[in-house]
């Protein structure tokens, strides 16, 4: 299982990615930031990143305003 922002538990599988994950929980915003276990995931990785059983993932979404 992977947990994500401590409300979503995900099933692992093999080659689990971030994408996979933000798939899964139906992230669609584009401007977000990815970190597993406190270490941020560039969005140039987010396809090929690798997440592994029992890992934690945030999720933030990015908002302006004024």
């Amino acid at each position: 299982m992977v947990r994500v922002n401590d409300k979503w538990d995900v099933p692992w599988h093999e080659g689990m990615t971030v994408r996979d994950v933000l798939a899964a929980c139906g992230f669609t915003h584009r401007q977000i930031v990815v970190s597993i276990n406190g270490q941020a995931v560039p969005p140039a990785e987010r396809e090929t990143h690798p997440v592994a059983d029992e890992d934690r993932v945030q999720v933030i979404h990015i908002i302006g305003g004024g």
